[in-house]
């Protein structure tokens, strides 16, 4: 096991050379010797209600259809259950320490041992030059305001009243392919910061993965957007004569009556707001 103390370097100026030993470090090291006899242990529980998934699978594979696969079914359902377990041990609000810090400290302490016989005269910080370098930071967030400022959440298309039940959506990431953008990974939305997006929580994401519009991600963000303003978006002069836009690839379905009353919620809240 790792000891954790405090690590002071010789050399010129040793007192600003302290280094901290993450813990993290030490308990992952445990973990990563404990895991295969977790995985037997975990593998034992699953092999325990086995039959109760493999049940539910050809249930649903005997309403839905031939092209249900259950042994995904069942790999899907098993890894939900493993991210659904993350509740019975909720993250602290005590900060980790910084393994970032720890590591810039120790490259300086590095440096200045490195030059003993030659200590390297401080710098003195130039008072026009640190005015300019002040300047520079107030036209540079003062640019940015203005650039925020310009992107409204407004306007017929942020009306809350136009969600209905026949109201039609997309997943983002759907979206993003449709759009030719799928190698970056969530561009539509920084792309189109005016675009409105609704974050599925827990219970919509379950809804939408026992109908087969996504598959369970656990605790991964998914967002869900209009699909008539992804149409608009592809009629528009940046999309309809693109190469990569694909627009069968974007799969749109409705969503039941609570979902769409929590949408209009996120947007009544999202509206009118600066980014």
């Amino acid at each position: 096991m790792i000891k954790h103390r405090h690590v002071h370097r010789r050399g010129r100026r040793s007192h600003m050379a302290v280094s901290y030993t993450d813990p993290q470090v030490s308990m992952d090291l445990l973990r990563a010797v404990l895991q295969p006899s977790f995985n037997d242990d975990i593998m034992a529980v699953f092999r325990k209600y086995h039959m109760f998934f493999e049940k539910a699978a050809h249930n649903v594979k005997e309403n839905v259809g031939d092209e249900v696969h259950t042994d995904q079914l069942i790999k899907d359902a098993c890894r939900n259950v493993l991210e659904h377990a993350k509740v019975l041990f909720p993250e602290s609000d005590v900060k980790k320490p910084s393994s970032e810090v720890t590591i810039k400290r120790s490259r300086g302490s590095e440096e200045n041992c490195s030059q003993r016989g030659s200590p390297v005269p401080k710098k003195r910080k130039n008072r026009m030059s640190g005015a300019m370098a002040s300047d520079r930071s107030l036209n540079v967030s003062a640019h940015v305001k203005v650039k925020c400022e310009a992107i409204k959440k407004e306007g017929p298309k942020w009306e809350p009243s136009r969600l209905n039940e026949s109201s039609t959506f997309v997943l983002g990431s759907r979206a993003n392919k449709a759009l030719g953008m799928g190698g970056t990974r969530g561009r539509i939305y920084i792309k189109h910061a005016d675009l409105f997006k609704y974050a599925a929580d827990t219970k919509d994401k379950q809804w939408l993965a026992e109908r087969h519009h996504m598959r369970a991600t656990g605790g991964k963000m998914a967002y869900l957007l209009i699909e008539e303003d992804v149409q608009d978006l592809a009629r528009g002069d940046d999309y309809k004569d693109c190469p990569d836009v694909k627009m069968d690839e974007m799969k749109p379905f409705s969503v039941p009556l609570w979902m769409v009353e929590k949408m209009q919620r996120a947007m009544e809240a999202q509206r009118d707001t600066e980014l």
